[in-house]
């Protein structure tokens, strides 16, 4: 009876002692005192939380701080008038803004020198997206500041010697040099950063409280400086007395240069070297060991941390690692993103022959729904209602992929920024490769999976296919290839497609020259042979031109398989080979295949894509790093084991127009649930965060089609 009760119990105490985000919620030696280790879990956890954040929500939560240090301002000011300006008593009531903004959980500059450094530290968010947290958090906090003066000055509220009290105030920093200045502004940013770090430290509202109006009566009694209140202070003069614009010894130009400037880069640097550099080397090696799973990273690679675009990446959070604990003891697992149920049929279908070369393939269908921007997602309402209708829709590509003996799963994702979703729901779910498609209505020429400037700052979490389908018929396949590593993904699809539906095959090599054909139909023999398609057919083109003899190749052919160009992306400028028109000219569908790279970024930006048969070494890969999973069975798989490492890095055929942003735009998918979903081209939020998107998996859905697929191969 004991053994029976002790997991439940176990299971409660965890989720007691833990938040949502997987952050403790109680220390573990003494339940109400944390660790360095524990606090600055719950730092990352927050910050987490905060750098995902849209723009709007960050400027007007920087606004009503911006707000509430107006109180602070004007509490000091009239108690300063009130107490004749007694030293003690006129400052009583200065913390309580701080108060306001600690309690209502506003974004405060000075407080984000701790909670986004640390993430930023840890290699969870990039420096970019540091800087663009920052500049958004400060432009509010400095417009609140400003309504503030503004009301202040002409809104009647200080009246008599108030007046006098708030100018003197106002002033007293422009006397001050700006060395002095700077430290003193240092030891408020340390002061600032540490009651942060306190307050993720208390376990109770009261302590917290202390804390903050103890810390912030420090400022104003130790004549110390905070930005915001600064400037706050310089545009009340300028409001009230009308300082000039420039040229006298206070104006606005020396009030924001000579005062608010110092200011600003005295709180930054207290903030981030005295108070988060030193608690972060404070912690231990394994400062964030209980927030991970086991085997789980999600650390940023140094180009994406360092260039990654403020706009770009959403970091997942930590809780995100169990989707990928959930797939983890599943078998070759093809994922593929919809915008439309009752037309992407093909691609499910080609994903379903793929993997069932393998004895436990599986098929995960991902409904991707582009929500409009105006379509809030935090309640999960909308998503649900979208879901539900969607969870229907698919069953027809449930039996679709069923039918060739495969596992199928689906889920549904309703987001502001669908095509950057699906990358993300690869990051998270970890699928052995991704097959989507790609549409028209998007201009993107960049002949990889990726946007070109994704293309500098992420690696692909697995391989990608992306399907041009025009009446998809794989009977006759033509793979251009120089022998890159992204070929070699090429091959394996093919061979798939030639054991599991009889596909004639057709390799194909472009040469400069007639001069040069027996050199590249030796190329073609060796690498046909060595990716396990020595029966297909061989064709060397020594015409030099790499589109026109795609073009002559692909006459009778009804599918055309190209790797992902190997040339880097001002290369590819320079050349002029961004567009690959062969996409629109061939008759055939088109399909991309492209492996994940550990390229650097001079690769990722100079590389030069040269062909195997200029017997140069061109841009060499890490086999390990690149070696992506096999399309095909793993019996096939270990039979050709290493083969894949020998293949030289080159272009394949140029590179390719893949459009995959299609996937993103299309209109039905959102009207497939016309209760609250209607399509919307408005504008796209700048950070998706976790109100951004609502995913449902559709587990009871998925088990009976299973289950009537199983009763329908019983009856046959």
């Amino acid at each position: 009876m004991t053994d029976a009760t002790e997991p439940d119990d176990d299971s409660m105490r965890e989720v007691v002692e833990r938040s949502r985000s997987g952050a403790p919620a109680v220390g573990e030696a003494v339940r109400d005192r944390f660790s360095s280790d524990e606090v600055f879990q719950r730092i990352i956890a927050a910050a987490d939380e905060e750098v995902t954040s849209g723009s709007r929500e960050l400027f007007f939560s920087g606004l009503a701080a911006g707000l509430a240090i107006t109180i602070t301002f004007m509490l000091y000011a009239s108690l300063t008038a009130a107490t004749d300006s007694h030293p003690i008593l006129s400052v009583l009531l200065y913390p309580l803004g701080f108060i306001y903004i600690i309690i209502g959980g506003y974004q405060l500059y000075t407080e984000n020198t701790l909670p986004p450094v640390a993430l930023t530290l840890e290699r969870l968010a990039s420096v970019p997206t540091l800087l663009r947290h920052w500049s958004i958090v400060l432009a509010g906090n400095f417009v609140g500041g400003a309504i503030g003066a503004l009301v202040l000055s002409y809104g009647g509220v200080f009246t008599g010697e108030t007046v006098s009290a708030a100018r003197y105030i106002s002033q007293g920093g422009f006397a001050v040099d700006f060395v002095p200045l700077f430290f003193k502004a240092a030891m408020a940013g340390l002061i600032v950063a540490g009651v942060v770090w306190v307050g993720f430290a208390s376990t109770d509202s009261v302590s917290r409280m202390l804390v903050v109006y103890l810390a912030f009566l420090a400022i104003p009694l130790g004549d110390l400086f905070h930005v915001v209140v600064s400037f706050t202070e310089v545009l009340f003069l300028f409001f009230e007395d009308g300082i000039p614009l420039y040229g006298a010894e206070i104006s606005l130009l020396s009030g924001l240069v000579g005062f608010v400037l110092p200011v600003l880069l005295g709180n930054t640097i207290g903030g981030v070297v005295l108070v988060t550099l030193v608690n972060y080397f404070q912690t231990s090696e394994e400062r964030l060991e209980e927030a991970r799973f086991e085997g789980m990273s999600r650390r940023l690679t140094v180009p994406e941390w360092v260039f990654g675009r403020a706009a770009g990446r959403s970091y997942v959070p930590i809780l995100d690692a169990t989707e990928a604990t959930l797939f983890a003891g599943e078998g070759y697992r093809i994922m593929v993103p919809i915008t439309n149920p009752r037309t992407d049929g093909p691609i499910v279908e080609l994903a379903a022959r793929l993997a069932s070369s393998h004895e436990d393939g599986v098929v995960h269908i991902v409904h991707v729904v582009q929500a409009p921007e105006r379509m809030s997602l935090s309640s999960g309402d909308a998503g649900r209602r979208i879901a539900d209708v969607s969870a229907e829709g698919m069953g027809n590509l449930r039996s679709t992929a069923a039918d060739y003996n495969v596992d199928v799963s689906t889920s549904t994702v309703v987001s502001h920024r669908s095509f950057e979703e699906m990358f993300n729901m690869a990051r998270r779910t970890r699928p052995d490769a991704v097959l989507m498609g790609w549409g028209d209505d998007q201009l993107w020429s960049a002949a990889r999976a990726e946007r070109p400037i994704d293309e500098l700052t992420n690696q692909l979490p697995c391989d990608f296919l992306i399907l041009n389908e025009r009446d998809l018929d794989t009977s006759r396949i033509l793979i251009p290839t120089s022998g890159g590593p992204d070929s070699a993904l090429s091959a394996e699809v093919a061979r798939v497609l030639a054991e599991t539906t009889g596909a004639e095959v057709t390799l194909l090599h472009v040469v400069d020259d007639p001069g040069d054909r027996a050199r590249g139909e030796a190329f073609l023999a060796s690498w046909a042979d060595e990716h396990g398609l020595g029966d297909a057919e061989l064709v060397v083109d020594d015409g030099g031109d790499v589109e026109g003899g795609i073009c002559r190749a692909a006459a009778d052919k009804t599918l055309v398989i190209i790797g992902a160009t190997e040339k880097g992306l001002l290369s590819r400028l320079v050349s002029n080979s961004l567009h690959l028109d062969v996409i629109h000219e061939v008759e055939a569908s088109v399909l991309l295949t492209e492996r994940p790279s550990s390229r650097s970024l001079r690769e990722r930006l100079f590389g030069s894509g040269r062909r195997a048969t200029d017997l140069s070494p061109g841009v060499e890969r890490d086999p390990e790093q690149s070696a992506g999973t096999d399309v095909r069975s793993i019996e096939d798989h270990e039979a050709d084991a290493g083969d894949d490492a020998d293949a030289t890095p080159e272009d394949d055929a140029d590179g390719a127009l893949a459009d995959a942003d299609g996937a993103s735009a299309d209109a039905d998918a959102a009207s497939a649930a016309d209760d609250g979903a209607p399509a919307d081209d408005g504008p796209e939020d700048e950070q998706p965060h976790l109100d951004d998107t609502f995913v449902a998996d559709h587990d009871e859905a998925d088990e009976e089609a299973a289950e009537e697929a199983d009763a329908e191969r019983d009856d046959r």
